[in-house]
């Protein structure tokens, strides 16, 4: 027996319903016991009524068997109405938790975000509060009713017994010859979602280099390998579902015909007949019900199978102690780390030590591992070895929804969200309207959000809709700055800004250095690396060097010489790390000589 511990958490949500799951059970004890009224109506009328021509029996039974149907009615709703409400009791109880688990596993497995669980969910909820969960509740009084046929006769027994059989036999010939179907149709399907919303996401560039036709092409097989797997798996559930419906019409005409012959024989009343008929139809349409909603059960099964595996592979959050909120100290302690999913690293042994206030550029050529260094500081990918503390603490310690106020971020893709851009200034959460005006200000975007048709109200898509690339990313860094965070992680932030919005951000690191707090840049501004105190250049995913900046016009203590520094810029050119632009050189640099 399977302890609560053991349990997954969809095991866990559905088991709170078993209340709920006894009352539908005992609903279907009363409603299958009722459904004995049509067979008994029939045996009174045949054998007592037509016999004794009593118009006072027959009005007693109709009212009875009109008050037994009300009830019936009743209950049958009632039954419903619970289903229901289970299957959105157990959608509550689990779409945030699967939501959570959703969105990690797009952290886990970057580039292929995918919303098939929440689908997954819809799919079961609809399957448990639907028709098609009754059959399976009234299955277990099929035998109580072969066994009132035995009464009735044993032929009625053995006839009843044979033809659910061959029912039961249909059911499992059904399960068999559709179940590796629909489970690649299944799979085709959500593939085939899975690339149409990949498409949509990048429906700009498909247009602008025509590669729509191709990618469509791509989708219309994945699309037809799933209508083909769905037909085949549909055609040969039809075929047994139809088989199963002539089959359970043809057993009650026959066993109509047997009862006439026991009628003849003086062994049978002309009322068991028909009530034999009866109850022998109510006997086995659970069967034929199973086989007909077949295909919802088989959906239900798999995306229940999909969701037990996304919650286990993907466990809840533990609770943790609250922390003091973090200082801007920054420590890597031999860091290695890889994207997730791979084995290589691309980052190694990176030991990094930040002052509260310290401002830090990163630069290295391409795939050098500086994005993965900057989602390593903020705890977005895991450390395969080493640690990073964050105030002292290491940052996989801390809950997200309280370590995300303390923490600016500004990747390289700017992600907007549909709502206002006073939403997404404040990150979603409680607009407070100075904080989010400060942000807008110190991220150079005031005047710009006050030209827009609604100024702060005005609402943006999650593409940005008529925003700029240069708009959209200084409505990022807002947002990062929002909230005055300890640690602030910008990659490329100059990448699509113009002149002024260069110089916006400039003054922007100059009042963050004002305000004490900590900065990681990625970029190859000369411009920017001049403000720094540090440049940490990564190359192949090592430190070559982390050497501090010295400002123009600084001299040294008295008593002591340095050897005269160039500029930051112009020092990482001579070492291969720039090229004459600031940007990347086309070739590798050699790492400069220890």
């Amino acid at each position: 027996m399977i302890g609560d511990n053991d349990k997954t958490d969809l095991q866990k949500a559905l088991s709170t319903s078993r209340r709920a799951f006894f009352f539908i059970l005992l609903f279907s004890l009363f409603i299958n016991l009722m459904m004995l009224a049509p067979s008994i109506y029939m045996l009174q009328v045949y054998d007592r009524v037509i016999t004794t021509r009593s118009t006072e029996t027959l009005l007693m039974l109709t009212m009875v068997v009109l008050f037994l149907f009300l009830v019936m009615g009743a209950l049958e709703m009632v039954r419903s109405r619970i289903l229901v409400r289970v299957g959105n009791r157990l959608d509550m109880q689990i779409n945030e938790r699967l939501y959570q688990a959703t969105f990690k596993k797009a952290l886990l497995m970057p580039g292929k975000p995918s919303a098939q669980a929440l689908n997954d969910l819809t799919t079961l909820r609809q399957f448990t509060s639907g028709n098609g969960l009754f059959a399976f509740f009234d299955a277990p009084w099929i035998p109580v009713y072969i066994a009132i046929l035995t009464l009735f006769h044993p032929w009625f027994g053995v006839f009843a017994a044979s033809a659910g059989g061959v029912l039961m036999a249909l059911a499992w010939i059904n399960e068999r010859s559709t179940q590796g179907l629909l489970n690649e149709a299944n799979r085709e399907h959500v593939a085939a979602q899975d690339l149409a919303q990949s498409n949509l996401r990048n429906a700009e560039v498909l247009h602008a280099m025509g590669m729509l036709p191709n990618l469509l092409g791509r989708w219309k097989q994945k699309h037809y390998d799933y209508l083909l797997h769905q037909s085949r798996a549909s055609d040969r559930a039809g075929t047994l579902s139809n088989l199963s419906k002539t089959l359970r019409v043809t057993f009650q005409s026959l066993i109509l015909g047997l009862g006439a012959y026991l009628v003849i024989e003086g062994s049978l009343t002309g009322g068991m007949m028909i009530a034999g008929s009866i109850l022998m139809g109510r006997a086995l349409a659970p069967i034929d019900q199973m086989i007909g909603g077949w295909k919802g059960f088989v959906a239900a099964r798999t995306a229940y199978a999909r969701l037990n595996g996304l919650l286990d592979a993907i466990p809840a959050e533990p609770m943790r102690m609250p922390l003091p909120p973090p200082v801007g100290r920054l420590v890597m302690e031999s860091v290695s780390a890889a994207p997730p999913g791979t084995a290589r690293p691309t980052l190694l042994e990176i030991d990094l030590y930040c002052d509260p206030g310290e401002h830090i550029a990163v630069v290295g050529p391409s795939a050098a591992g500086k994005s993965t260094l900057a989602r390593v500081i903020l705890g977005i990918w895991p450390a395969l070895d080493g640690c990073v503390r964050l105030g002292g603490t290491d940052i996989g310690q801390w809950p997200r929804e309280r370590l995300g106020p303390h923490v600016g971020y500004l990747p390289q893709d700017i992600e907007l969200f549909d709502g206002s851009i006073s939403d997404n200034i404040a990150r979603f959460g409680e607009v407070d309207p100075a904080k989010v005006i400060q942000a807008a200000r110190q991220a150079g975007v005031h005047d710009m959000i006050l030209r827009q048709p609604e100024g702060y109200d005005t609402q943006i898509c999650g593409a940005g809709g008529v925003l700029s690339g240069g708009q959209r990313q200084r409505l990022g860094l807002a947002r990062a700055l929002y909230g005055a965070p300890v640690l602030i992680v910008l990659d490329e932030p100059d990448a699509n800004l113009d002149a002024s919005g260069e110089r916006a951000l400039q003054h922007c690191l100059r009042q963050l250095k004002q305000q004490g707090t900590t900065v990681v840049v990625i970029t190859h501004a000369p411009a920017i690396l001049e403000q720094v105190d540090r440049v940490l250049a990564l190359q192949d995913g090592r430190v070559i060097s982390c050497a501090p900046v010295r400002r123009a016009g600084t001299r040294p203590a008295a008593g002591k010489r340095e050897p005269t520094r160039s500029p930051p810029a112009m020092r990482l050119r001579s070492r291969g790390m720039l090229d004459e632009t600031g940007r990347n050189p086309p070739l590798t640099p050699e790492p400069p000589t220890q």
